[in-house]
């Protein structure tokens, strides 16, 4: 899989490709990336400023950390879950 680029090359490749003097496809093989991938970072920007429905950038990366957060709570709860059942089961007197 190829670097990231950095946001200020996606942005100008971004207004490039807006300006309309190039098609898409000859402004990303002048910068030496897909089609495609040109035109991702385009719906992107779309949904960033409020032109197209979506998940902004800021929203999904946000999204991903409240998923991460909730694996990590999970775990930590299973965990002890586990602890205080293996306790309680210690702490049984025999009869």
């Amino acid at each position: 899989m190829p670097a990231a680029k950095p946001p200020e090359f996606r942005r100008r490749a971004v207004d490039l490709a807006r300006s309309g003097r190039h098609p898409v496809a000859k402004v990303a093989a002048d910068l030496g990336i897909s089609e495609s991938c040109l035109r991702r970072w385009m719906a992107q920007d779309d949904v960033d400023s409020g032109r197209r429905e979506g998940l902004s950038s800021d929203e999904r990366a946000e999204l991903v950390e409240l998923r991460r957060r909730t694996r990590v709570l999970e775990m930590e709860n299973e965990i002890l879950k586990r602890a205080s059942a293996y306790f309680a089961r210690e702490n049984v007197l025999p009869k």
